[in-house]
């Protein structure tokens, strides 16, 4: 595989792109902080506030800093310290790259990916200005890929990262030189390519992958490979295959196993205690016609925790059995410890696609809890209390009936449900205040509207038909952002703001008592973290998928925030139409 690496010179406001790069002049190197990051600095990330070591912040994926420069009361005052554009804006079609990444920081470097793998370290240690240390193009082929990346991992002396073409890269975090490579995402027996749409995980000695592109007929799957070799040390599969556990809630006869969906698509957690990694698996597939796939389709639309030395699964939670309004449960599930019923519990708390906040207990993912946190929700009348299923779920039945006037079966005319098939909150990173036990989700507030269509299959052997299925027709309203401030102690909304536009971000909370995301309009917003009052606001120009996130140099607290890609302002920006950049914030 060919790949290119620089050693590059300042760039506070030009574009890098292509081979542009080629004639950049080699800046000297700065001298290296040498100490590496290992598993006990990982599993205390929270810790190094100055830091941010991991796409979520911390094991628990809290994202929250105990930072408290950038407060409530100062927060107005932030400006643009520097800017520098990155590459990975060709062939990046309508919407442009779907970087919903943020940089990872050690010690006042920076290390972040584009859309396309690149790889990048940034010396960010200046008060005023961001230089890059290295560059390594990872040499992806854009033909029959997409640009996407949710983030990248540290494991000691090595970035890491997972390419839009199926592969796992490990590079020397000094000199950006590759370590080793690995092809590891695949194509099925139908011709469906495997993807990678989640940031990496590094613990014990492991890096944590998974296929995400589910709904394109692939089984999800989650797989462990060696971090100093890359060799793969199992695989864990989101649909089970028949005779294994699970297989039985799979009871079509056209093999619907091999092309079941459940895709992972975002980063999952991990607690070092228990040794489980805890992630979010997806829909099933075909998503919308769950005649086609009768039985509740383990284990899909479930919280599932892995043990991280054997790769078996330890435990499941199912939200939505037999769902089909394509509302994955690949959301960050976070963990904490907090008192929920008067009773110490420890938590896995999670912002659900489907409209409601969940408390499971992470030692064996029993419900503990559960509430409505969007303002539509009609596809069911609500959770039991006990099993955390929705009341109306029947296990007798293969195939579930929820509220019939949401629940479009075959050769119904449209119905409408809420929330809309893009969540809640789906993807975007959550965030959780350890201090005040509120958890933040950003995401989707709407409804949407679909007839009923059956789904074919080529045959007994398995693999799907579009061609000869019935059309799908479907609508959107009430369709809008949301952020919301949610008491995970007594399970009740304290806040919400309202955006016009859906979030397509993430949350970061402070101990100043800040809430921060970003909007897909080029809008970085400050709120209070306990009222959701804005605080701040700032315009850049350009579509804001990556989560902002704070680090520290010195004395002086700083805001980093990566662009996605296309740009809705150029008249204002204009040198910034073929760019993504990074922009980094401090107070004046």
């Amino acid at each position: 595989m060919q790949h290119r690496t620089w050693k590059l010179a300042t760039l506070a406001c030009a574009a890098l792109a292509g081979v542009s790069i080629v004639a950049l002049t080699a800046s000297q190197p700065q001298a290296q902080y040498k100490m590496t990051v290992n598993k006990e600095r990982l599993m205390n990330a929270q810790n190094e506030p100055q830091n941010w070591l991991m796409q979520n912040g911390d094991y628990g994926s809290q994202r929250y800093s105990k930072l408290t420069q950038i407060n409530r009361e100062n927060v107005k005052n932030l400006r643009l310290s520097w800017a520098l554009a990155l590459a990975g804006m060709q062939d990046i079609r309508q919407n442009g790259p779907e970087a919903e990444i943020n940089p990872l920081i050690d010690s006042g470097f920076m290390y972040t990916s584009d859309g396309w793998g690149g790889i990048y370290k940034i010396d960010a240690r200046k008060p005023n200005i961001g230089e890059f240390v290295w560059y390594n193009d990872l040499g992806v082929r854009h033909e029959g890929n997409r640009p996407q990346t949710r983030g990248i991992a540290l494991w000691e002396d090595l970035v890491i990262a997972n390419t839009p073409d199926g592969r796992v890269v490990a590079l020397n975090r000094d000199s950006g030189e590759i370590v080793w490579d690995k092809k590891v995402a695949g194509v099925n027996e139908f011709g469906s390519k495997e993807r990678f749409a989640t940031a990496p995980i590094t613990a014990e000695g492991k890096v944590l992958v998974a296929n995400g592109n589910g709904d394109q007929g692939t089984r999800g799957w989650l797989a462990a490979l060696d971090a100093r070799t890359g060799e793969e040390v199992w695989r864990w599969w989101a649909v089970p295959k028949p005779g294994e556990p699970g297989s039985e809630t799979w009871k079509d006869k056209n093999n619907a196993w091999k092309t079941g969906g459940g895709g992972m698509w975002q980063t999952g957690s991990y607690d070092p205690d228990t040794k489980l990694t805890i992630w979010g698996t997806g829909n099933p597939v075909p998503q919308y016609d769950p005649q086609s796939r009768p039985g509740d389709n383990l284990y899909t639309n479930s919280a599932v925790a892995i043990d991280i030395n054997t790769g078996k699964l330890v435990w499941h939670f199912q939200y939505v059995p037999n769902e089909s309004w394509d509302y994955d449960e690949n959301g960050i599930h976070m963990l904490y410890n907090t008192a929920i019923n008067g009773e110490n519990r420890k938590v896995v708390g999670h912002f659900g696609r489907n409209g409601f906040f969940y408390s499971l207990d992470r030692s064996n993912g029993s419900f503990i809890k559960g509430s409505q946190y969007v303002n539509e929700l009609n596809w069911t009348k609500g959770l039991d209390p006990k099993t955390g299923k929705p009341v109306e779920y029947n296990p007798g039945l293969d195939v579930q009936q929820y509220v019939p006037a949401a629940r479009a079966h075959r050769g119904d005319g449209m119905k409408r449900a809420c929330p809309t098939w893009h969540g809640g909150v789906a993807y975007q990173p959550t965030a959780y205040n350890p201090e005040k036990k509120i958890a933040y989700g950003v995401g989707t507030e709407g409804c949407f509207t679909q007839n009923g269509a059956e789904y074919k299959f080529k045959g007994p052997d398995g693999g799907l038909d579009p061609q000869k299925s019935d059309k799908r027709t479907y609508t959107s309203d009430l369709y809008y952002g949301s952020i919301t401030a949610y008491d995970a102690v007594n399970h009740k909304i304290l806040a919400k703001a309202v955006t016009d536009i859906e979030i397509r971000s993430g949350a970061l909370v402070t101990a100043g008592g800040v809430v921060f995301t970003a909007l897909q309009d080029g809008w970085l917003i400050a709120y209070n973290d306990e009222t959701l009052e804005e605080l701040w606001r700032f315009n850049l120009g350009t579509p804001l998928k990556g989560a902002p996130v704070t680090y520290a140099i010195g004395p002086k607290q700083y805001l980093a925030v990566q662009t996605s890609g296309r740009h809705l302002h150029p008249v204002k920006f204009d040198n910034l139409q073929h760019s993504s950049y990074l922009f980094v914030f401090a107070l004046n």
